[in-house]
Formats: structure tokens, C-alpha cells, sequence
């Protein structure tokens, strides 16, 4: 997001053309409605907005979302830096910068994000509050009641619901879930699934939420 149309449209152009899906908002108020209705995976945020402050963007996303954020700014002083990073920016890059670098600090930012399991809103409901899953507590809630679920299991709801619609074979939930010392059936995995499921879901023979591929692995439906 930024308000200067000449770097919004070489910057939309640059990462198009590596592959990105981009969503240009102008001002602080369309960024923010995008934000509402899309599932996005990084912002990169300019302080300088004609409306609402970058800083003031940041601390509303940040009161409801992890997702990463890389600040644009023309400030250069260490303090102004250090507020940014203090209110939850992930990394910044001042004014004038290369498309190369910009495009360089997605891909860290990105691959440190895919590291940390927990989805980038930490609180999430899905049907109706039919399931409620809070990471940041570790609450679990179905149909309003609490349910106890084990570390592996976790693991594994946290991974699935971090990419909804992503494959993820049994060996993947397996590293995800016990780790690369695991030494046994691969099968066991479908246990922990399982368990899951009965605990989640309102038909474990008919699962809405932990979903079966069939010869590949599972998937999370409940989007």
C-alpha cells in the first residue's frame, strides 16, 4: 500500500511478474478494507499515507493478525526505525529502494513466517462459532464447549489451518507434529488425525474440517 501511484505501479509490476497475487490500496482506509476481505499473506505498508498513518495501519493489524509486514518509509532516523519494528512491523526499507531488494526482503520475511506454525490470525471461528480455536491462549472450543487437545494435535490443526486448501502428506504432519527423530509407522499419523477428528468435528465419518485426500494426505475444509 502507497500513495505515490508511480512506485505502487512499478512495485505491483515488479512482483507480478515474480509470481505474487498483489492487492494496491492508495490510502490507509482501502488498505484496510482489503485486509478485511482477503486472505493475505504480507503487507508492505508506507508510513506516509494521505489518510490514516502507516504506524496507525500497523497497530490496527496488529491487534488482530500476525501476518507479516514490511514497512516502506523516507524517515531515516533510528528512533522513527525502532517504533516501527516496536509496533509490530517485521522489517522496513527506506525511500529510495531497488525493486531487487524489496523483492529480496519478501522471500526472508516469507520463509520466516512459513517457519512458525501458528496462523497468522491467532484467533479464528469458523461456521458460526462452531469451532473456535485461540492459539495464543490455547483454547478450543466446540459448539461453545472446551476441548483438550494434545500437542501433536495442535501441531497438526495449527499447520492445516495456517494453509487452508495445502496438501500436507502424512511424512510433513509427521515432522510437523513429532519431529525428524520420529522413527516409526508413517501410519500413525492417521491416529493423531483420528483423535482429532473426534473431537472437532460433529461426524468423524464425515469430516468438514480435517479433510482426506485421497493417496496424498489431508487438508483443511473448514475455510
Amino acid at each position: 500500500m502507497d500513495d505515490e501511484p508511480k512506485i505502487l505501479d512499478a512495485v505491483a509490476s515488479y512482483l507480478g511478474s515474480k509470481g505474487f497475487a498483489l492487492f494496491a490500496a492508495a490510502n490507509g482506509r482501502q488498505a484496510l478494507e482489503i485486509f478485511a476481505k482477503e486472505n493475505i499473506a504480507l503487507i508492505v505498508l508506507d508510513l506516509m499515507l494521505p489518510d490514516i498513518s502507516g504506524e496507525e495501519i500497523c497497530r490496527r493489524i496488529r491487534a488482530r493478525s500476525r501476518v507479516p509486514i514490511i514497512m516502506l518509509t523516507a524517515k531515516i532516523e533510528e528512533q522513527d526505525l525502532l517504533d516501527g519494528l516496536r509496533i509490530g512491523a517485521d522489517d522496513y526499507i527506506t525511500k529510495p529502494f531497488s525493486l531487487k531488494e524489496l523483492h529480496a526482503r519478501i522471500e526472508t520475511v516469507l520463509r520466516r513466517a512459513e517457519n512458525d506454525l501458528v496462523p497468522l490470525t491467532v484467533r479464528n471461528s469458523y461456521r458460526d462459532g462452531d469451532l473456535i480455536v485461540d492459539f495464543e491462549k490455547n483454547e478450543f472450543k466446540k459448539k461453545l464447549l472446551p476441548i483438550n487437545l494434545t500437542q501433536s494435535e495442535v501441531k497438526i490443526l495449527a499447520a492445516l489451518i495456517k494453509y487452508p486448501g495445502k496438501v500436507f502428506t502424512r511424512d510433513e504432519l509427521i515432522q510437523i507434529a513429532l519431529g525428524d527423530e520420529f522413527d516409526g509407522y508413517d501410519r500413525t499419523i492417521d491416529v493423531h488425525v483420528k483423535n482429532l477428528r473426534r473431537k472437532i468435528e460433529d461426524d468423524p465419518g464425515k469430516p468438514i474440517y480435517i479433510l482426506t485426500v485421497h493417496r496424498l494426505g489431508y487438508k483443511f475444509g473448514g475455510v
